[in-house]
């Protein structure tokens, strides 16, 4: 079973710091376009920061210049560094990629969504 696993969430204050991570398991062949994105209750899920697997970012406006996406392609991880915490950053973080695995000598493509880390930022 292949999936996405996060971590790192918890309860900061604001201004304060917080690292979240992905990482893809099961049998994993490759990781292509990977991202995070949130939902704060009553809202629709955003996109905070997206990386391709080449590398290139992209960011929500509200975010550039305070949080900063990676990966690591050969362990199949990414992580997303939140500094500058506000208290409009508090919501449920998800991960999200599109992964590729083996099954039965064939190579299936799934896009995935992670289970979600709590976010919280108080004033």
């Amino acid at each position: 079973q292949v999936q996405l696993v996060e971590s790192g969430g918890g309860v900061v204050h604001s201004g304060g710091s917080l690292r979240l991570s992905c990482a893809a398991s099961g049998n994993i062949f490759s990781v292509n376009d990977m991202g995070w994105y949130r939902q704060a209750p009553g809202k629709q899920r955003d996109m905070v920061a997206t990386i391709t697997r080449g590398g290139t970012t992209n960011y929500a406006d509200s975010v550039k210049g305070r949080f900063t996406i990676s990966r690591d392609t050969a362990k199949n991880t990414m992580s997303l560094q939140m500094n500058s915490l506000k208290p409009e950053d508090t919501a449920v973080y998800y991960c999200n990629g599109d992964v590729a695995y083996m099954q039965l000598d064939q190579i299936h493509v799934l896009n995935l969504w992670g289970q979600g880390t709590q976010v919280s930022v108080s004033t």
